[in-house]
């Protein structure tokens, strides 16, 4: 019988968060914490269920309702990022599921590291952003990250057991998004609505147009780097349509090892929170032979130039990735306000690129956030004079 844990989530309102509670009703997990942004009337339902004892608004005047909406209940509201950061450092949580949109889940990653936490990693821009300061406070503080997307959980199922062997070559998997297929003078002015059109996954607007770019590819790529101890040479990427392999693990002697399902991230947040025990799960049974076939394509890095410029800034180092991920953040949401168009959005993060000193490779907490800050200083400038 799996030990029945104590779980923190944040940004329990949002599509990652939403599931893990599902999951942890499956299972019978207790919820100690859980966080949003503005959306009072999600938590609060969600805080009467569970009952957690911190319920957390990012945004204070949220939380002042909150607190009337939750009053007599014996719940505690928090606000801001102290309270992100207070609910990720709980003693009572055992592991803490951090699904948070942006550059927010930073400091609470970091957090719950140094309170020796195990955190379930679903906040790409915390690795991306800053990953060695990342890694190296986990290994300092007796912390550990368990990775939560999709790809990244299949990669680490496949080296479960083989501690002592080498990898060759990490197979990243890709769906290749809404235009897979497409030019980039057919997709320049590609309406939100098409961008937001995933074939497979359901997800937050920001990730779905990261994957309709390919972004969300590049800061996986940057990711495997920190959660594998992988160089880039060691990454493949693989567009594979029909999201039936998640990822595969080439070893030094040529087996390759890869993890198949059904596509539903309720089997990657699952496998994360009972990690390292599997439990029977509702995702959808397997059939090899309903699938049929599948297939698998390179990446076109000439019309998906996103992914190129993720691949160049992990290998150039420093704070590249970090600026690339402020950049992006600012372009994506500058086309979902209908600012720039859906080409733009590459232009936006190579300027920065170029225009953005990225430090030293030893970088610290302060200097991770002064670079993010400059990126989005840098986007908002190029999209205001250029587009």
């Amino acid at each position: 019988m799996v030990y029945l844990k104590q779980i923190a989530i944040l940004g329990s309102t949002g599509s990652i968060g939403t599931q893990a509670l599902d999951v942890c009703r499956h299972l019978g997990y207790s919820v100690v914490a859980i966080t949003a942004n503005r959306d009072v009337d999600g938590i609060a339902a969600q805080a009467r269920e569970f009952l957690p004892r911190y319920a957390v608004m990012y945004d204070k005047i949220a939380a002042a309702r909150l607190r009337e909406e939750l009053a007599g209940t014996g719940i505690t509201v928090l606000e801001g990022e102290e309270g992100l950061c207070q609910a990720a450092s709980m003693p009572e949580a055992e592991l803490v599921l951090n699904s948070l949109s942006g550059m927010v889940g930073l400091r609470p990653t970091l957090a719950a590291l140094e309170a020796g936490k195990t955190v379930a990693l679903a906040n790409k821009e915390t690795l991306v952003a800053g990953g060695r300061l990342i890694t190296d406070t986990a290994r300092r503080c007796g912390g550990r990250l368990i990775p939560v997307d999709s790809e990244h959980t299949a990669i680490f199922q496949c080296i479960q057991g083989e501690e002592q062997n080498k990898i060759k070559t990490i197979l990243l998997t890709a769906s290749g998004g809404p235009f897979f297929g497409k030019t980039r003078a057919e997709t320049e002015h590609a309406e939100v609505a098409k961008a937001l059109a995933h074939p497979k996954w359901n997800m937050g607007q920001k990730i779905t147009v990261d994957s309709a770019t390919l972004m969300n590819k590049g800061l996986e790529f940057i990711e495997c780097i920190w959660n594998f101890g992988v160089r880039p040479e060691q990454i493949e990427v693989i567009v594979h349509p029909e999201t039936i392999i998640h990822s595969a693990v080439e070893f030094e002697d040529g087996s390759v090892m890869a993890q198949l399902s059904d596509p539903d991230m309720k089997l990657s947040i699952q496998y994360a929170l009972t990690y390292p025990h599997r439990c029977p799960s509702t995702v959808k049974h397997l059939s090899l032979t309903d699938v049929g076939k599948m297939t698998f394509y390179p990446p076109d890095l000439q019309e998906f130039p996103c992914l190129a410029m993720a691949i160049e800034a992990i290998t150039q180092g420093g704070l590249h990735p970090c600026i690339l991920n402020g950049a992006n953040e600012e372009a994506v949401h500058a086309y979902l306000r209908g600012e720039i168009s859906f080409g733009a959005i590459a232009r936006t993060v190579r300027y920065a690129l170029d225009h953005v000193d990225p430090g030293s490779d030893a970088y610290t907490l302060p200097e991770i956030l002064a670079a993010d800050q400059a990126a989005r200083a840098c986007a908002r400038q190029y999209i205001s004079t250029k587009e």
